[in-house]
């Protein structure tokens, strides 16, 4: 399983940005897939997940804000995050897990400036 998030970068507070997350050596489609953050000095959280079904679930910090997104037929897993805080500042990751092992991909920093 091998798993790529892409899309972060600096933003201002109010912005939006989607991040991605590229699949690969997986059957995509059958799998739970998630969204994870790690801000400074902080443990890593889940902030988002969709069933292969395509079911969604957020955490408070974000729910009305972020929303999740899967293309099956192109493996691709999607954040669409608005209206942007400095406290959403963290290194975003997708994961899932496949046969009681949890993947994770490499993460892309999000930073919000004020």
């Amino acid at each position: 399983v091998q798993l790529q998030a892409s899309g972060g970068g600096l933003m201002q507070a109010g912005a939006s940005l989607i991040l991605s997350c590229a699949a690969s050596r997986i059957m995509f489609r059958s799998y739970d897939m998630a969204w994870y953050r790690q801000a400074p000095g902080k443990e890593r959280e889940l902030i988002a997940s969709i069933t292969s079904s395509g079911e969604t679930n957020y955490s408070d910090p974000v729910k009305g804000r972020f929303t999740i997104s899967r293309d099956n037929a192109a493996d691709a897993l999607y954040l669409h995050m608005s209206l942007l805080k400095p406290e959403d500042t963290a290194v975003y990751s997708c994961s899932t897990v496949v046969r009681d092992v949890r993947y994770w991909g490499q993460g892309t920093l999000v930073t919000v400036s004020s």
